[in-house]
């Protein structure tokens, strides 16, 4: 039931599918970091949390692929309520 899932299916076959989810969830994973949590953090904690980020993200690459559930869906869904939130942040903290 997944639509990116059929998708990517459709556009590159089954080679390297694996690898195709784990970038975009990696892609997607790190700007809803980014949006929703991250704080100014020294450069080493940053790598470490970036480390631990693609090791989670390998784990919700198999739910993705092997599972076929609508992670990369839902990684959107947040991303667009992450954005209206900080933007409606920004506008109320500038007035």
């Amino acid at each position: 039931m997944s639509y990116v899932h059929e998708f990517i299916l459709d556009t590159f076959g089954v080679e390297n599918i694996f690898w195709i989810f784990y970038v975009i969830n990696l892609f997607l994973s790190a700007i809803a970091y980014k949006l929703g949590f991250a704080k100014k953090l020294p450069i080493a904690k940053n790598i470490i949390v970036y480390i631990l980020l693609m090791i989670g993200v390998f784990v919700l690459t198999i739910f993705s692929t092997v599972m076929r559930m609508p992670t990369v869906e839902c990684l959107i869904v947040i991303i667009v309520v992450l954005g209206i939130y900080r933007l409606r942040l920004h506008n109320e903290r500038k007035d």
